[in-house]
């Protein structure tokens, strides 16, 4: 009986132990920009330092070190009032994780790949659209652009791909990922986007795969993706892979930021499609109280195999200032010149068309914008 009664006390208790919380986030990013090049631009836009959004996240402690997660994380254009990532009402991110502190942490639904957080981690002006930023490298293989460009939803692309039917190289749908717990500063992680194709489960599969160390200043990772790419267009499936490494070193008010990527497209294309390419970039800043001093050089090269086609190279170098007011709100302004050479393609705001000519190709990007989190 008194067993019994025990197991009794243990089952009701039991509940008393999980607690749970849930978070109303948010960034509000908006920004101006002049751009000056064959002819010249002027906009508003958002997310010059981070990318708008709202988001919900949530954890409830299980007890014995088990937690289960969410986030449902969806992108703002402060500058038109519309969904960001082409429509989607979640579209930054949406997920659910169970989570051991000893065991690492399982994850399923639409997530960032690690072109997204080392594009963003390990860059002075990170992958938004102002400045001297990552979000400048990429534009390979006709359509699969790690960051350049690239849709959220990435349905309308000529040539289809794995990462455009689940979601893109930067998000990616319908992905399970495994992350270990940290082991001395070390830390791994694998993720696997189903191509949901009837017939043939991997024939626009995507895997991600990393590891990343930080410790004593040092933050250091290094991933490889693989997407099974297949389109209209092309007899057989082949793999587009992407390697990329990125490093950040910090030692008091300074910070050093550095990346590489190489894009290695396996496909074969009789066209006049960017296939291969490769992109580093070097940067960093300086924090003196509220002011943030930033620098950046970001170099990409796109490849161009197509017979007679010239190859694309971007050199962007910008420079940037921001005043935090506060913990949520700040103020931003940055200068960048991005020159062109080859056949162009490579600048940024390539969106904007007229900004440049076959003999001027060369643009000048000034920006001032204000950022407050919630």
């Amino acid at each position: 009986m008194k067993f019994t009664l025990g197991a009794i006390a243990l089952a009701l208790a039991g509940p008393a132990l999980a607690q749970s919380s849930v978070t109303i986030y948010g960034v509000v990013d908006v920004d101006g920009q002049y751009i000056n090049g064959a002819a010249h631009a002027v906009r508003v836009t958002s997310g010059g330092l981070q990318g708008s959004r709202i988001g919900f996240k949530g954890t409830e402690d299980l007890g014995s070190g088990l937690y289960v997660d969410f986030a449902l994380e969806g992108g703002l254009n402060i500058d038109t009032g519309s969904s960001g990532q082409g429509g989607a009402l979640f579209g930054r991110q949406a997920f659910g994780a169970l989570r051991s502190t000893s065991l690492g942490t399982l994850s399923a639904g639409r997530q960032y790949s690690d072109i997204y957080y080392i594009t963003s981690d390990f860059s002075a002006f990170s992958n938004t659209n102002v400045g001297a930023t990552t979000a400048a490298i990429g534009g390979y293989a006709g359509g699969y652009e790690p960051v350049q460009g690239g849709s959220g939803t990435a349905t309308t692309q000529t040539n289809a791909t794995g990462e455009s039917l689940n979601g893109g190289p930067s998000r990616v749908n319908n992905s399970v990922r495994y992350t270990t717990p940290s082991f001395s500063g070390f830390k791994a992680s694998a993720l696997y986007g189903a191509g949901e194709v009837t017939g043939n489960t991997f024939k626009t599969r995507l895997f991600d795969g990393s590891v990343r160390y930080t410790a004593y200043g040092l933050d250091v990772s290094l991933a490889f993706i693989s997407d099974k790419a297949v389109g209209a267009t092309l007899a057989t499936s082949a793999n587009v892979n992407t390697i990329l490494l990125g490093a950040q070193y910090t030692i008091d008010a300074f910070r050093i930021d550095a990346g590489y990527l190489k894009g290695d497209d396996k496909r074969s294309i009789a066209s006049t499609l960017q296939h291969d390419g490769r992109a580093f970039w070097l940067g960093g800043d300086y924090r003196v109280g509220q002011s943030l001093f930033k620098a950046q050089w970001v170099n990409n090269k796109v490849e161009n195999n197509a017979v007679g086609a010239k190859d694309s190279k971007l050199n962007a170098y910008g420079l940037g200032y921001q005043f935090d007011f506060s913990k949520r709100t700040a103020l931003y302004t940055s200068a960048t010149r991005f020159q062109n050479t080859g056949d162009g393609l490579g600048r940024y705001n390539s969106s904007i068309t007229g900004l440049t000519t076959t003999t001027d190709k060369n643009l000048t990007e000034l920006a001032l914008g204000v950022r407050h989190a919630f």
